[in-house]
């Protein structure tokens, strides 16, 4: 179980200044939520950990840097900044995540992907606390992360909504009319996050559906762009920050990720492991490399 600690986001200022001690905790956040991604999906047999692996450094930012404002004993305080997993086939991430925040006993994670389990294999948001909205259907997250950065605008405050998705999610039409929206009603509360490795199921992206150049995409849609090393949490926290001084319009930054982070075999064969799990063996081997 992870027993990791950091300033509750409740009181938090709403930018961030990154000190070499809070890099260090995150780099060990990270390291910790990706063997619990390993575990989960060893056990499960089937699962996502390209993606997974490849986002760590980002949710560890959000959920362990102060990014989030949250109450893990109260998942529905109205106070709370959302999260939403529009590319919900990375889900492992975020229930790493929201275990070692404590939303959840960390048995729960053994049960990943079974029938009725607490952990389905995408997000669901009746099943799992901590989850804002069910998703997995591509597209529709962004939709609805939209519609709620509308709705705590309209109660007032200051609250954010943070919504994650992904290369191939970008190559269907259904986020980009949510964009439309997003830059028309000038959604400052909403930051984008791309999780931008190049890969799908069946190839890079590059190959499959280009989308590049994706930065001016987002900037002809009316949105804030920012790219950044999705590794490189200087950058992140730079992103984050900018996000929150950025008026008028949403932002979206596109973090450049590498498929399986941290463990060399994945990290060579990219999108190959974007939806197979690893045997025994090497999962012993990403094991031994995530340091566990």
């Amino acid at each position: 179980m992870l027993t990791m600690t950091t300033a509750e986001t409740s009181t938090m200022s709403r930018e961030i200044r990154l000190t070499d001690a809070l890099q260090t905790d995150l780099k060990e956040t990270a390291r910790k939520l990706r063997v619990e991604v390993i575990k989960m999906l060893a056990k499960a047999g089937s699962g996502h950990p390209g993606g997974s692996l490849g986002m760590a450094d980002i949710f560890a930012s959000l959920y362990f840097g102060g990014w989030l404002r949250h109450d893990p004993k109260n998942p529905l305080w109205e106070g709370r900044d959302r999260l939403v997993l529009s590319n919900g086939h990375i889900c492992p991430i975020l229930y790493a995540s929201l275990a070692a925040r404590g939303y959840f006993p960390a048995e729960w994670m053994a049960s990943l992907r079974q029938v009725d389990a607490h952990l389905q294999g995408h997000p669901a948001m009746h099943k799992t606390p901590g989850v804002e909205l069910s998703t997995g259907s591509l597209g529709h997250g962004v939709c609805g992360a939209v519609g709620m950065a509308l709705a705590l605008r309209a109660d007032g405050g200051d609250r954010r909504v943070y919504c994650l998705t992904g290369d191939g999610e970008l190559q269907e039409g259904l986020p980009w009319e949510g964009f439309m929206s997003a830059a028309h009603y000038k959604l400052d509360n909403l930051t984008v996050i791309v999780d931008r490795n190049d890969a799908q199921i069946d190839g890079k992206t590059t190959d499959i559906m280009n989308i590049e150049p994706l930065g001016d995409k987002f900037r002809a849609w009316g949105f804030h762009t920012i790219a950044i090393n999705g590794h490189d949490f200087s950058q992140i926290f730079a992103a984050l920050n900018e996000a929150e001084r950025t008026k008028g319009k949403p932002t979206c930054i596109v973090a450049i990720t590498q498929m399986g982070k941290g463990v060399s075999y994945m990290e060579k064969e990219g999108y190959k492991w974007h939806g197979k799990t690893p045997n025994a063996e090497l999962a012993a081997v990403a094991l031994k490399e995530l340091g566990a």
